[in-house]
């Protein structure tokens, strides 16, 4: 169906869009700290802020996509995302800064993803995997279109004047794409009953969800704790300082992990719509903690950490196209972007572990080793649940649904027009 991958490349549109506010946070902390006349850790809350709001929010942010449509409010949220930037640029103080960059961007970019997320694994019964992670991967590398444009505008001007011409760009074109979402009617998915759908106060109900929270938590605890701390152990690896084929250490390693980081989401996506969720789930999961173990010894070697470190996101980044397709296979498609705003929340939970918690772990014993223990070890972990306990535990709820479903009456589902729709 042509359509659906038109819908697809409008919601990748509104995640490359959205991306930026995460991605090229680093590039705006120098001078804002100047102009702000405050310390980089005052400043640092706005973007914990964003984060938190951004994950927090998003059950009740699901809600209203489900309940309004995609095109009503992706369109609110791209023009919440511009109007954060448009509005922190006028920002004179650091409080300011925290309500307009941190809590409006999170509210308007937190809306964005879980809605384009349910968005695709509604329009994709088939190939969830991949969907999901085509458009996950647009967050995860989109921001590398903006990177060296509003590089460029600091050092020609001011970091206000490009937060006001990038969040114009991010509102206008955010909406243009957004006029162009609708609801997949429901013969695109005929073939699943609507009768399994669970809403997400059932979902919580159930122990296979709270099972796949903590994998998630788990997962995203590893991969935020790299993204947080990166610097901090590169530093105290002694490597801080070096160069790799003429490039400092930190600033290469992160270049190649956005492109692994973004490149692993549809790829482990495709697969597991091929040889099955927790299958995969036990590949790439077990990958990361291959990686991560891998890259702890190989730390005193800069070439080593640089090529490694691509491996270590190249075994993370595909919890965001994994955990939503395998959420909707399980608890069905009419409250999906709802449902999964609820396991979003995981990623939540996984930054403060990877990013305080770590850090408070690392101060009291002096050392990074134990920190590395404690991911590699939920890297593992998360790998055997996948196939030992959530597989065993989804394919019986799944044929106690399709018993359930047998034993009622047959009932024609309402076709939804796609003319009519939001």
């Amino acid at each position: 169906m042509k359509s659906r991958w038109i819908q697809l490349l409008l919601g990748l549109a509104c995640m490359i869009l959205i991306s930026s506010p995460q991605y090229v946070w680093a590039l705006f902390t120098q001078p804002m700290t100047a102009a702000l006349g405050v310390t980089l850790a005052e400043l640092q809350i706005t973007f914990s802020i964003l984060i938190v709001v951004q994950t927090f929010l998003s059950p009740w942010q699901g809600v209203l996509v489900d309940r309004f449509g995609p095109r009503a409010l992706l369109s609110a949220g791209v023009a919440i995302t511009g109007a954060s930037w448009m509005l922190a640029s006028q920002a004179s103080t650091i409080t300011t800064m925290y309500l307009t960059y941190g809590l409006l961007g999170g509210f308007g970019t937190g809306i964005v993803y879980v809605g384009v997320i349910g968005h695709m694994v509604q329009w994709f019964p088939d190939k969830r995997g991949l969907a999901t992670g085509l458009v996950a991967a647009g967050y995860g590398v989109g921001a590398l279109l903006t990177t060296f444009p509003i590089a460029a505008v600091l050092r020609e001007s001011s970091y206000r004047s490009a937060l006001v011409r990038f969040g114009l760009i991010f509102a206008v074109a955010g909406l243009a794409a957004a006029q162009g979402l609708r609801r997949a009617p429901r013969k695109a998915h005929k073939s699943l009953s609507v009768r399994g759908d669970l809403s997400p106060s059932q979902m919580l109900a159930t122990p296979i969800f709270w099972l796949m929270f903590a994998m998630m938590t788990m997962m995203s605890t590893t991969g935020l704790m790299v993204t947080s701390q990166m610097g901090a152990f590169t530093k105290d690896f002694g490597l801080a300082n070096v160069l790799v084929f003429g490039l400092p250490v930190l600033p290469l390693a992160l270049s190649i992990d956005r492109v692994t980081n973004g490149a692993t989401r549809p790829l482990f996506g495709w697969i597991s719509d091929r040889i099955g969720r927790e299958n995969t789930m036990l590949i790439a999961f077990g990958l990361e903690g291959t990686a991560m173990t891998l890259w702890l010894l190989a730390r005193h070697s800069p070439v080593l950490f640089v090529l490694l470190s691509g491996l270590v996101f190249f075994g993370w980044g595909e919890i965001f196209s994994l955990f939503p397709s395998t959420l909707t296979d399980t608890f069905g498609i009419s409250h999906a972007t709802a449902n999964y705003g609820c396991l979003y929340i995981a990623q939540g939970v996984g930054s403060v572990l990877g990013g305080p918690v770590a850090a408070l772990l690392h101060e009291s014993t002096g050392s990074w080793l134990p920190v590395f223990a404690v991911i590699i070890a939920m890297d593992f972990t998360t790998a055997l649940l996948a196939i030992a306990v959530l597989k065993p535990m989804r394919l019986r709820w799944l044929e106690m649904n399709e018993r359930t479903r047998a034993e009622l009456p047959a009932q024609e589902p309402e076709w939804s027009a796609l003319s009519t729709n939001s």
